[in-house]
Formats: structure tokens, C-alpha cells, sequence
């Protein structure tokens, strides 16, 4: 499985309901179903990969993000997983919001734009960053929101949102001790774990 995808599992209480939006060929979920007993849907739009899906057993929707998750009722899945596809959709707020209306938990990842390698490649050539991690120049990449460590928490604040987890990794998926101390400066992907803040009464 997947380095990401073995950190993600771990989040993933067994015999939960869950929804992979983005599922690609059906990897975690087909993974969680034989060791986790964990029930649950894949959202994804490649006709290829919706096909390796079914070959796996996965249950999947044909779906496009961007149109939102108005098909799933409130608080129907205990987790909703969306890897590497925050900075791809037209709305992030959007979809993280429908991700927490419809799931109790929810698990993103996302390559963090405010790596120092990405900082000094703009500082010193002065162009958009290319490397073998965001191998896309700027007029042919799938990434249209950019988007570091920073950003993102500063949006999880304003929407109310509660960070239960945060790991930062490298490319390889490895947690060191600098992307521990200094997260939004040396680590390349963002796992989060987060839920809705709950408000206590007095």
C-alpha cells in the first residue's frame, strides 16, 4: 500500500463507514475492507480507474468534487478521506465544508507550497517551482489552489474547524524531527485529521 495511504489507515477506527473522495483505483478502501472490516464509497471521475475499483470490489461513484456532496446525507460516514486532491478542486472551503457536514472525522493531504525548496527555487530563479515532487510547470498543472501549512490551519480557524492530528512528511512519507519543529518550512505533503469544533454550553 501506499506510504500516505498506511499513514491515513491508521486514523481509521475498524468497522467504520467510510468515503474516499478521489479514490483513485480503489487502494485504501479495498485495503480497509479485508483488514479493517471498514464499509464505505470511493468517489472518482477516471472511467479507468473507476473500472480497476469495481475489478477490486470497491464500491464507487462516478463523481466530479467540484459539484459538491449533496447526494450523502448529514453525518453519514465516520470518516471522509481526500488525499492529494485539496489543491486540484475550485473550492477547498467548499468541499472541505461538505466533507465535514457529511462525515464526523475527516482526513486530508496536501502538498505543502511553503517547503523551503519551493521558496528558494522562486527566489533564485524567479520562476514557479518544477521539481520531481510538482514535476508540472505553471501553464499544464492539475494544482490550481497553492497552498502551505500555514493557509490551510488559518482556514481550518475560520471555519471553525478542530485539528485532531498533523503530520508533516517528506516525499518519501517520513516524519523527522525538523518537519516536527519547523512544519511549514520542511514538510512536503500535510496529513490532517480534523471535525467540526464543538461548542460547549455553559
Amino acid at each position: 500500500m501506499r506510504a500516505d495511504l498506511e499513514i491515513i489507515q491508521q486514523w481509521i477506527p475498524e468497522n467504520s463507514h467510510v468515503l474516499d473522495l478521489g479514490c483513485g483505483d480503489g487502494e485504501l478502501l479495498a485495503w480497509l475492507k479485508e483488514h479493517k472490516n471498514v464499509s464505505g464509497y470511493g468517489l472518482e471521475i477516471d472511467a479507468d480507474k473507476i473500472n480497476t475499483c469495481i475489478e477490486k470490489g470497491v464500491n464507487v461513484i462516478e463523481q466530479d468534487l467540484d459539484k459538491g456532496l449533496s447526494n450523502f446525507a448529514n453525518n453519514s460516514f465516520d470518516v471522509v478521506v481526500m488525499t492529494q486532491a485539496l489543491q486540484v478542486v475550485h473550492y477547498p472551503d467548499k468541499i472541505l465544508q461538505e466533507m465535514l457536514r457529511v462525515g464526523r472525522t475527516c482526513i486530508i493531504t496536501f502538498p505543502n507550497f511553503g517547503h523551503w525548496r519551493c521558496r528558494w527555487y522562486l527566489a533564485t530563479k524567479g520562476r514557479m517551482p518544477v521539481s520531481d515532487f510538482m514535476p508540472y510547470t505553471w501553464y499544464n498543472t492539475p494544482n490550481i489552489h497553492f497552498c502551505t501549512f500555514k493557509d490551510f490551519e488559518a482556514l481550518c480557524h475560520e471555519m471553525q474547524m478542530q485539528v485532531l492530528d498533523r503530520l508533516a512528511v517528506d516525499r518519501l512519507h517520513r516524519n523527522n524531527l525538523g518537519s516536527r519543529l519547523w512544519p511549514n518550512m520542511l514538510g512536503e505533503i500535510g496529513i490532517y485529521r480534523v471535525a467540526r469544533n464543538v461548542v460547549k454550553l455553559a
